[in-house]
């Protein structure tokens, strides 16, 4: 009889057809200079899969987690090995764009779920959009069109442009390029994971631009704020960054020469949204800090799967039916409101934020107000995906 009872239960736990867990490769950038990013990105999904008793869709989760070290040939070992020996149900966990190119071809071809939890490369949102590629985050020219539109509206005549020089950064320039109607003094490109920037700064100084627009992910971005406000530049031009540019870890770096810098997100930490309080108070009382947008997406990214699974009852070997999953997005995002868009990049706000003091004196940045509303991204007309 007890036999019976328990062969009931687990039919009853676990639908006919549902898989009896659910595996994600876990790629990212968790050592060197950037390795806050992935962590923070780990963290986030960590998060939100602990508050789910450790299941995502019901499903018991495990995550493969691997460090690229920020190599596109270790990120294609890594997830050789992740689907074709571990057989994982997913990718995920990417920072940068190069990383990304590198393996979605590879993930795409095993018609396994790839979700970029960071930015999404402009490649993929046009012609070569492809139903197993997601982006949950942000189109990589996305903040930078934002920051184009800001300083358009405050009539700025004159900005200089600086990134590092790869797949992500001149896809910041395009973005930034769209939307800014003024002067582009200088478009300026550094060695990705450069940390010394005096050369660069001696450049910035002689061409005297009223603003200064620098994409510069994780540890190169703290490096260059401090060397930029060590130099005294900031009482002579404006700088804007994207949301990561003011986020909590460069905070944490550079401390007080960080407020009334400008940045511009999809993500705020004030939002104020029933998802949005929830997570940042998880967040700090699990790892006694302060959230980053990184974490945010990473976050939001084990909630869509979480979500997708669940809507097709466990039953993932169904891509059809998980597909459809994925793309109706429905959990509620940190963010607030957002929807993919057919080519499966999202559909959302972007926001003008301040650093300042909140109301304990701990700073943050601040949501000033909205950018741009409902944004997709420039690419969608080309892809032929419905």
């Amino acid at each position: 009889m007890r036999k019976l009872f328990l062969i009931a239960i687990l039919f009853f736990v676990l639908p006919a057809g549902a898989a009896d867990r659910v595996k994600v490769g876990f790629v990212s950038t968790l050592s060197g200079p950037n390795a806050a990013i992935g962590g923070d990105i780990r963290d986030g999904f960590n998060l939100a899969l602990k508050l789910s008793g450790g299941k995502l869709g019901g499903v018991p989760a495990e995550v493969l987690i691997g460090d690229d070290q920020l190599k596109p040939e270790n990120a294609k070992q890594l997830v050789e090995r992740y689907l074709r020996l571990d057989k994982v149900d997913f990718i995920t966990g990417t920072v940068f764009s190069n990383i990304v190119v590198a393996i979605a071809p590879d993930v795409i071809a095993a018609k396994t779920f790839f979700i970029a939890p960071n930015a999404g490369p402009a490649a993929y949102s046009g012609a070569q959009c492809n139903p197993f590629f997601f982006v949950s985050s942000w189109p990589s020219e996305a903040y930078s069109e934002a920051a184009g539109q800001y300083v358009t509206s405050k009539g700025i005549k004159n900005v200089l442009f600086l990134a590092p020089n790869y797949v992500g950064g001149q896809d910041a320039a395009t973005g930034f390029k769209r939307y800014y109607k003024g002067k582009l003094v200088d478009e300026m490109y550094t060695k990705l994971g450069q940390l010394d920037y005096a050369a660069e700064l001696s450049q910035i100084r002689a061409k005297q631009p009223e603003a200064l627009y620098v994409f510069l992910p994780g540890g190169m971005g703290v490096n260059f704020i401090k060397q930029f406000v060590a130099a005294g530049m900031s009482k002579d031009m404006q700088l804007i960054v994207p949301l990561w540019g003011s986020d909590q870890d460069i905070i944490r770096a550079v401390g007080d020469p960080m407020l009334g810098l400008f940045s511009v997100g999809h993500w705020s930490i004030d939002l104020d949204n029933t998802a949005n309080r929830k997570f940042v108070a998880a967040f700090e009382a699990e790892y006694k800090r302060l959230p980053t947008g990184y974490a945010a997406s990473g976050y939001d990214t084990a909630q869509l799967l979480d979500s997708a699974i669940r809507k097709v009852k466990g039953r993932i070997e169904n891509k059809d039916a998980l597909r459809a999953a994925l793309r109706a997005a429905d959990f509620k995002s940190v963010r607030g409101e957002f929807k993919f868009n057919r080519n499966q990049f999202p559909v959302q706000n972007y926001y003008l934020q301040i650093v300042g003091k909140g109301a304990d004196g701990r700073i943050m940045h601040k949501t000033l107000g909205t950018v741009l509303k409902d944004r997709g991204d420039a690419y969608v007309q080309d892809c032929k995906m419905k």
